[in-house]
């Protein structure tokens, strides 16, 4: 039996034996691998910026090549785009086209680039193996093939010009006031993208091929017209008529209605039928002018207060809204000329005003008169005086619902000649000159003053630049600061009627005073109010302006002096010892200079300041 100091030896022979032989392995593959990969790497350096052996396109082998020699190489042997065939085909018409005149063509320099990626890409593991397919069984690459398919839709362009024709519907024609027929045809087109798609095969592996060209066919819709053709003299026969309640009655004859009729199919091949009707957009044209004519805006009833009786007089009857419908009214319109009748009225929808002409002074929370002031304008041109009366005309009557802001402006509208005004002098800029409408603010600011002593919250307020003795003068005048102007459509008086009543607006002319009444129930509100001056500044001494227009020693005054002042007043409205509105209403009057016009050689006063030219 083997000792145990035996087998120890014995084993350790045996080990260093196996060490001895891996080392002598392991020795031989490094050196194996090495000679391979030196071996390699030589090659990669031997051909650095050519083709490793064994790539190959086709028949042509590209080992060792450049990108120069490659696309020199390649270029007589890719010859598809110029010497290929493509019959494109439609029924029996053919068109013989090259690959090229359809957008084909060869990439040879991408082409010489995936050629050099061969083995040079990837991994290092990747690189090997592609290095080791090249040598021992070669790599074939395959073509680049770019194909702009805007030059083969192009080329497709004038095929379609040769195949396409449109669809034609079994139609019915107008010609004056006749109704004919026409025949119908089969629509064809060619698919320009459809035939793009059918050469993408053949390209991509460069070969011969006919190709159907791809078509689309529209079928026309077969119907039996001659009940629409009917139904189209019938239209024709005679005039139509359009109504309308308290308006002159709209009157088509047949020649105009002729070239408004449309026929359209409804349904599908099985089951079509030819619908008649006027021309939606046409008849719209047609009625639009008369929206105006036809239109109104609800208008609440206006009233006047009775004072003894605390009752409501009506002064103008409430007007209900309507407008003109026309989607609706060019349907009824059709639908009645389709049950043959010529005379159809219009469509509207309607609005009632927020007050009728039945309201009753309860109703709307009316019982007594909450603020009534005067502003006077003695002297006033009768051009002044009309205005004011124009103006203030328009606020006779009016009502404002709880909660609602009046702007002045809306209220007015459009100041012009057309309106009822006339030409007076207004401030503008830095001058007072000849305008329409000139007296309007002294309408403003008498609505301002009922306003302010009123309680009501003011909402926009804007002074004028410069004092206006207007409104300074007269039996209980606040004094300056207290005057307000509206300009239509820039400058604004707005206020709210901030009360859970509605608000009843009176306006008088009597003689050189412009009254005006607010009638409502008092919410128990008060008004505390003071105003304080300083800064008085008197009016620059006048300029004198040569006019050629006027004779000598003729002086006219064309703007008239004002003292510059600031002012500020103070509001506060109270109610049930709470404060519902706290105002400080600031205005800067500017010092306002008298201006003189004279005719050329005239005497003038001494110390004068006389504008240079």
């Amino acid at each position: 039996m083997e000792t145990t100091q035996a087998y120890r030896r014995r084993t350790s022979r045996i080990v260093k034996w196996l060490n001895r032989a891996l080392l002598t392995l392991f020795a031989a593959s490094l050196v194996l691998f090495t000679g391979f990969a030196l071996f390699l790497l030589g090659t990669r350096l031997f051909l650095f910026n050519r083709a490793l052996p064994g790539v190959y396109l086709h028949d042509v082998n590209l080992s060792g090549m450049s990108p120069e020699e490659i696309v020199a190489a390649l270029d007589p042997a890719l010859t598809y785009p110029e010497n290929g065939a493509i019959v494109l085909r439609d029924a029996d018409r053919n068109w013989m086209v090259k690959p090229a005149e359809l957008g084909v063509s060869i990439d040879l320099h991408e082409i010489a680039s995936n050629a050099l990626a061969i083995g040079r890409q990837g991994t290092f593991l990747e690189r090997l193996q592609q290095q080791v397919d090249a040598w021992y069984q070669g790599y074939a690459i395959t073509p680049v093939i770019l194909f702009d398919q805007v030059v083969g839709a192009f080329y497709l362009q004038a095929i379609a010009a040769a195949v396409d024709q449109p669809t034609i519907e079994a139609a019915l024609l107008i010609e004056g006031t006749q109704v004919l027929v026409s025949p119908g045809q089969i629509g064809r087109s060619v698919d320009i993208i459809g035939t793009l798609d059918a050469l993408k095969e053949p390209f991509g592996s460069m070969h011969d091929a006919v190709i159907p060209v791809v078509i689309e066919e529209t079928p026309p819709i077969v119907l039996d017209a001659s009940s629409a053709a009917e139904s189209a003299r019938g239209i024709l026969g005679e005039p139509l008529r359009i109504t309308a309640e308290g308006a002159e009655d709209l009157v088509l004859e047949p020649s105009e209605l002729a070239p408004m009729i449309r026929f359209e199919v409804k349904g599908d091949a099985a089951d079509s039928a030819y619908t008649v009707q006027l021309d939606p957009e046409l008849l719209a044209t047609v009625l639009a002018p008369r929206i105006a004519e036809l239109e109104r805006k609800p208008e609440n009833a206006r009233f006047i207060f009775n004072d003894e009786t605390h009752e409501l007089d009506l002064l103008q009857p409430a007007v209900i809204g309507r407008n003109l419908d026309i989607a609706a009214s060019i349907e009824t319109i059709n639908a009645g000329m389709s049950e043959g009748l010529h005379v159809i009225e219009l469509t509207f929808e309607y609005e009632e005003p927020m007050v009728g002409s039945e309201a009753t002074a309860q109703e709307l929370g009316i019982s007594e008169d909450v603020s009534v002031v005067s502003t006077y304008f003695p002297g006033s041109s009768s051009e002044r005086i009309q205005n004011i009366k124009t103006a203030s005309s328009v606020f006779h009557g009016l009502l404002i619902p709880p909660g609602e802001t009046l702007s002045m402006a809306d209220v007015l509208g459009d100041i012009s000649l057309d309106n009822g005004y006339a030409e007076a002098l207004i401030i503008f800029g830095d001058r007072t000159i000849k305008g329409v409408g000139g007296g309007v603010c002294q309408v403003s600011t008498t609505l301002f003053r009922a306003v302010f002593f009123g309680g009501y919250e003011i909402v926009e307020r804007h002074p004028h630049a410069y004092r206006v003795g207007y409104y300074e003068g007269g039996p209980g005048s606040p004094g300056p600061g207290l005057d307000a102007t509206v300009f239509v459509p820039l400058v604004d008086f707005k206020f709210r009627n901030d009360t859970p009543y509605w608000l009843l607006m009176e306006t008088y002319i009597y003689g050189n005073q412009l009254l005006w009444k607010f009638y409502s129930t008092s919410d128990g509100r008060s008004v505390q109010w003071s105003s304080h001056e300083s800064n008085a500044i008197d009016a620059p001494k006048p300029l004198y302006k040569e006019n050629p227009d006027l004779d000598k020693d003729e002086i006219k005054k064309i703007d008239y002096e004002a003292d510059g002042l600031d002012v500020i007043v103070y509001r506060t409205v109270t109610r049930d010892g709470e404060t519902i509105h706290k105002d400080t209403i600031k205005t800067h009057y500017l010092p306002w200079r008298a201006i003189y016009e004279f005719g050329p050689g005239s005497d003038l006063p001494n110390n004068i300041e006389v504008e240079d030219d």
